[in-house]
This record gives structure tokens, sequence and C-alpha cells, in this order.
């Protein structure tokens, strides 16, 4: 007899209030992010789906075959489910084992089943760095003089001086510069605080924007929220910039230099770590400028230029030479 889909049986009252007792935990207790929050959300729920259709009521019923079970699921499909890539199968893996320990830490089991479940190991990907002269041609195509255009280049030359993710710089206020010591106060995952500098580009733009004809242009007679009226960065109609926008402003000035397809602030980020490393930045520095929580993360950008590699190597190692002939 076949397992019923998953959309065939709804979770019970059980499941359901442990899984809210959990995201409430993350949210308030643990204070991750909201995005983040609501990827945790979607995976978790897909999990209760999955254990009502096997017959699961409680959470003491859970064994580690049926987290097994469900990583399989995930990677094979399953009726109603397309199958998914091995990092979207890991990411829900590891919310679902988060859950579990969660569950045992508040006495809820007395075993966690999935401590010996480990999600697949998706493929290392490197990022995508632009040449610095590409980065360079792009600054200089956000060169207009009206507010959005001296907005724009502010906005890239912060997040390609600082490394700063989207979200990071959508949720600058003007409060968190301070141009005397060209240093910038980030939020990051986890509303976790760093200081981080930027250089003279960076602040000439920012200047340039803050200053009659930039962000005062856009000020609206009357805010329409309230968080509005310190934003760093404002859209047209004098609202918080925020991130779809940002994603446009890339796409347009991107366009002008033939990086449609390859621009994401991302990539920015991506960039800015990489050039740091390239001029002879150390990789701890480079992982507190990112706001990675562990140097792991980081550790990648060191795989993007071989050529870096290859002249330490060249310079450095005495037989680097005649190994080269």
């Amino acid at each position: 007899m076949t397992s019923p889909a998953p959309s065939q049986v709804a979770p019970s009252a059980e499941l359901s209030s442990a899984l809210r007792g959990y995201l409430d935990h993350l949210a308030v207790e643990r204070g991750v992010a909201r995005n983040t929050l609501l990827s945790y959300r979607r995976d978790l729920q897909r999990y209760l789906l999955f254990l009502a259709a096997s017959g699961r009521t409680a959470v003491g019923d859970i064994t580690a075959t049926d987290v097994s079970d469900y990583l399989a699921t995930l990677r094979m499909g399953s009726d109603g489910h397309p199958a998914l890539a091995a990092s979207s199968a890991a990411r829900a893996v590891v919310a679902a084992r988060g859950w579990h320990r969660f569950l045992l830490a508040e006495g809820a089991v007395g075993a966690d089943a999935s401590r010996d479940v480990r999600p697949p190991a998706p493929a290392r990907r490197l990022p995508k760095a632009l040449p610095v002269d590409t980065v360079t041609a792009l600054l200089d195509a956000a060169s207009g003089t009206d507010p959005r255009g001296l907005r724009d280049r502010a906005l890239l030359e912060l997040l390609y001086g600082t490394g700063a993710r989207i979200s990071e710089a959508c949720g600058l206020s003007m409060g968190e510069i301070d141009f005397d010591g060209h240093l910038v106060r980030l939020f990051g995952k986890g509303s976790k605080e760093r200081i981080v500098p930027f250089g003279h580009p960076a602040a000439a733009a920012l200047t340039e924007w803050l200053a009659d004809g930039g962000r005062p242009s856009l000020v609206p007679d009357r805010w329409a929220r309230r968080d509005d009226a310190s934003a760093l960065f404002l859209g047209v109609r004098g609202r918080r910039l925020g991130r779809q926008h940002v994603w446009l402003i890339l796409h347009e000035h991107g366009s002008r230099v033939g990086l449609a397809d390859r621009l994401s602030p991302h990539v920015l980020r991506h960039s800015c770590a990489t050039h740091l490393l390239d001029h002879g930045a150390d990789l701890r520095v480079v992982q507190e400028l990112l706001g990675h929580a562990s140097i792991s993360t980081t550790q990648v950008y060191t795989k993007v230029s071989p050529e870096r590699l290859r002249a330490v190597y060249d310079a450095a190692h005495p037989r680097a030479k005649r190994s080269r002939r």
C-alpha cells in the first residue's frame, strides 16, 4: 500500500504546534533574519506534510528512518513534489535537524531522531568575481548628476567598497555613516553588527548624494513610513530603497557595460573580497569585513585567483623557476 501524497494529509495539531514553537524561538530568541525565517518555515512545513503522509502525528513518533526517508524523497522526488538539487535538499535537512535539536532541548522528545542523518554535500561553487577594470567601468557608467544618478553611484561605490550585502545596504540609515573615519555600521544576518571602512571614492559619492540636488530632492512632503525618514538610500517616491529596486539599478548600469546577465549585488560582494585578497589582505580581516560567521565561508575566495597563487609561489619557492622551465 502506497503512502498518500503529502498534499492529501494535513499535519496533526501537535506537529503544527511544535513547529510554531520552533519558529517563535528562531525569531525571538535567536534573532533570525526575516528571509531566513521564511525559508525555514517553507522547508519545515514540507517536512511536516511528509511526516503526516507517513502517519506521524506526535513528535515522539518520529524516527531516524523517517528523517532518512525524507532526505531520499527530497533527492528523488515524490508525489506532488519534484526532486531537489543537493544544495536545496541540504538546506531542508538542516532545517529539520534544527527543529529536532530544539525538540530535544525543550524536553519534548527523549532523543534526536535526526542526529545521524547528514545532509547531502552541495557542489562547491566558486564565486564569480569581476576584473577590477570591469568594476571601474561599471562605476563610471553610473555618472548621472540628477538625484537618481547620484544615488546610484553612491550605492554602487558603497556595495563594492564595503562588500555589503544587498539587505545591509537597503537597511542603512544616515546616522550609520561616519564620514570623518570613513566607516559604516552594517547589520548582517541575525542583526549582528560590524564596522566596515570605505574608501575615498565611496565617501565622495556619498557626500554628493547627501548634498543639495541629491537625497534632499527625493524627500517627500510627508513620509509614508516613519523608518523612511532616516533611510540613507531613497527611491523616487521618497521611500527606503528596497532589494528589488537595487537589482533594477544594477541591471540598468550593468547593461551599459555588457554585464546585464552577470551582475548582482553578490557579484560586487564577491569582487570586493577577491580583490582584497588579490592585493594581500589577510583572510581573517576579509572574514571580519564581510561578516562571515565561519572562516571556511571566506576561504572559498582564495580559490578564485590562481594567478595570485602562481605569483606568490614563483616569488617564494626556491624551486619555482626551475620547475617552470
